[in-house]
């Protein structure tokens, strides 16, 4: 079948590290066809995919100057602004969210005729329709009333977000979204736009794989970005009904852990659509760490940050250098906020452990961070990604985790889990690992064979290949045109075959499942013959 891998930005975390997740997909699953679609950053130069054996790799710039291209006629504009505003009602009015994606099809329609939706967008007409939409009545200003600037940047941000509604790739020739069995959304995202419009268009399915969701990071991320509260309510708006959309739209929802399947149950995601995939590592193969260090030594590793939490871990580390004088304490990573590591040092100095406390910086890799250490220990307020946490279980050693995010999903009954923010519960932890080898060693190896058991890249590419083979299989495989030769997994013809009435191209339906009442009191009906001589004698 064919394949439409949506990703957005140069380097995602499912493409890190030679083609990395989609790379392993693309690689275990040959007898697909994949083609890569990417959202990239204007003003940078594209790097490579990474990733091999795909049959082709379409790009659209984004993020940077719009692209060049002469707005709507007169005539046309006014559909324009109709559309735009029901947008931008729908994201500034509490009671008006069902009209967004109604409004965005009809963007992309538009766009799609004549080229014209990026310079429309960056016109004073649609400026204009931002402005008087946002401060009606009724609006939602809780971050404030939008001035004369926000209106400049909020539209300037939207013109770049909407771009993918205008990409050239909605075509149903062999390169086009129209002509993929399936589409693959890595990331979600702006990089869902392309699939919500061949849904719309050509009634493409699609499947959404976030392993870092991307409602959770935006709101993280705009915490400290530099726009005034009234764009970053109205940015942070568009963002979540855009996952909304998503999540009601896709056919399959296949989150990394539990942890993300109840964030993506709360958005809007159907529990009967979701299933969870854990994300694959080769790091499943990697020998087990070596004999321990001489010293009993903790290793900590993660960005210095306070929502990591090594404050945490030199109090505790503190309360256990009182028990146990030879301990030791590694702590790998690089400073994640100015001063920060100049001011853990001050703490290590002020506890008294400062000769005990190595700051080691950012390790060769993750394996020799491990190795070092005797037991290994999160201390974070939130663990939201599920790998760190995997990588320190496959090297065999024991891990304490603060019970946050997805650490008890990881863990299970092969670790140690505290109460965020207790430095008495870490540090009997560590005293309880650190005093009892046997106890390490037996953890160690149980979490090892957990994390070889939940990671190990087969199960991944298995987990895709049977919802592929679910989803595509609700549409007949039917040659596309008379003569053709049969395809598995292709469009019925009744898809290509305008009606016969209106002249509009008919969308598949999914076929629904008969009761046994039915089946029994339906009648036989003979073979199509349009399905072909191998097909007719399959059924």
């Amino acid at each position: 079948m064919r394949i439409a891998l949506l990703t957005e930005g140069t380097l995602t975390t499912a493409q890190r590290g030679g083609g990395g997740w989609c790379g392993r997909l693309v690689d275990g699953l040959p007898e697909h066809e994949f083609r890569l679609y990417r959202l990239l950053p204007a003003d940078r130069q594209a790097p490579p995919s990474g990733v091999r054996g795909l049959h082709g790799v379409h790009e659209l710039p984004m993020w940077g100057r719009r692209p060049a291209g002469r707005g709507p006629t007169a005539l046309r504009r006014r559909a324009y602004l109709k559309a735009y505003e029901e947008l931008v009602r729908a994201l500034v009015m509490p009671g008006e969210r069902a009209g967004f994606g109604p409004a965005l099809y009809r963007l992309a329609a538009l766009g799609r005729e004549d080229g014209a939706l990026p310079a429309f967008l960056a016109s004073g007409h649609a400026h204009r329709v931002l402005e008087r939409t946002w401060r009606m009545p009724g609006a939602d200003t809780a971050g404030g009333q939008p001035l004369v600037c926000d209106v400049l940047v909020a539209a300037d941000l939207l013109e770049q977000c909407l771009r993918p509604l205008s990409a050239p790739w909605y075509g149903t020739g062999p390169a086009g979204l129209g002509g993929a069995d399936l589409c693959h959304v890595v990331g979600g995202g702006p990089a869902a736009l392309p699939a919500l419009v061949a849904r719309e268009l050509h009634g493409v399915p699609f499947v959404v794989t976030e392993h870092g969701l991307h409602l959770r990071e935006q709101y993280r991320g705009y915490r400290s970005a530099p726009y005034r509260w009234p764009v970053r309510a109205l940015l942070l708006s568009f963002f979540r009904q855009l996952t909304e959309e998503t999540y009601r739209q896709a056919a399959v929802l296949t989150p990394g852990s539990e942890y993300d399947r109840r964030w993506q149950q709360r958005c809007g995601g159907d529990p009967a659509r979701t299933r969870i995939v854990h994300e694959g590592t080769t790091a499943t193969t990697r020998p087990a760490a070596g004999a321990e260090p001489e010293a009993p030594t903790l290793v900590w590793a993660g960005a210095l940050e306070p929502g990591r939490d090594p404050e945490l871990m030199l109090h505790a580390f503190a309360r256990v250098r009182a028990e146990l004088p030879a301990a030791r304490l590694r702590m790998y990573g690089e400073e994640g906020a100015p001063g920060y590591l100049a001011h853990c040092t001050a703490i290590a100095g002020r506890l008294g452990v400062a000769d005990a406390v190595e700051f080691a910086g950012r390790p060769g890799t993750s394996a020799e961070a491990w190795e070092s250490g005797s037991a290994v220990v999160f201390s974070a307020l939130a663990q939201r990604s599920p790998r760190p946490l995997a990588d320190a279980m496959l090297s065999g050693r024991a891990v304490v985790a603060t019970e946050v995010g997805v650490a008890r999903e990881v863990l299970g009954p092969t670790g140690l889990l505290v109460p965020p923010r207790s430095p008495r519960a870490l540090a009997a932890a560590c005293l309880a690992l650190l005093a009892d080898h046997e106890r390490r060693s037996r953890l160690g190896l149980a979490g090892r064979l957990r994390a070889q058991e939940r990671f190990a890249v087969e199960p991944v590419v298995g987990a895709f290949r049977e919802v592929y083979l679910d989803l595509v299989s609700r549409y007949p495989a039917f040659p596309a045109r008379p003569g053709a030769p049969v395809r598995p997994f292709a469009r019925p013809a009744e898809y290509w075959v305008a009606g016969a009435a209106g002249g509009e191209t008919p969308l598949p339906s999914v076929p629904s499942v008969p009761t046994p009442a039915e089946r029994s009191a339906r009648p036989e009906r003979p073979a199509r013959a349009a399905a072909g001589p191998a097909l007719a004698e399959a059924l």
